[in-house]
């Protein structure tokens, strides 16, 4: 699966910008994080119609966009459960790139990773992997 980002300077409506686009074209968004950090804005996308979301969010103006390629895992919805997996990634000096719970349950959660040396990565939570 592939993740989007989009990062612009920060300003009010970005969110409603990109949300509006991807409406108007009948692109169904499974996950978005926003968030600013000073002057910049990143927000985070995951969506069912990959190719043509980041196509348009390529033609908007003032943003940069980014892909990457993720992997979904399953996790007990626990204390300690996504130390458990940074762990995994830290002990074999694999560098996540990020990570997003995108979607929580009443016993399980499901969090997506961005990482270096994306086959490797894939073979750290090869049990945890949604397929």
């Amino acid at each position: 699966m592939k993740q989007i980002s989009v990062i612009a300077n920060n300003r009010m409506g970005l969110v409603a910008e990109i949300t509006t686009l991807l409406a108007g074209h009948e692109i169904n968004i499974i996950s978005l994080d926003a968030e600013s950090v000073d002057d910049n804005a990143v927000v985070v996308l995951t969506v069912a119609e990959y190719e043509d979301a980041f196509r348009l969010l390529q033609s908007m103006d003032d943003v940069s966009v980014i892909s990457e390629d993720i992997i979904l895992v399953k996790l007990t919805d626990k204390p300690g459960a996504l130390a458990e997996v940074a762990a995994r990634f830290k002990d074999a000096g694999v560098a996540m790139q990020s990570m997003h719970i995108i979607g929580r349950g009443p016993e399980q959660s499901v969090v997506a990773i961005s990482a270096e040396r994306a086959s490797e990565a894939r073979e750290l939570v090869e049990d945890l992997l949604i397929s």
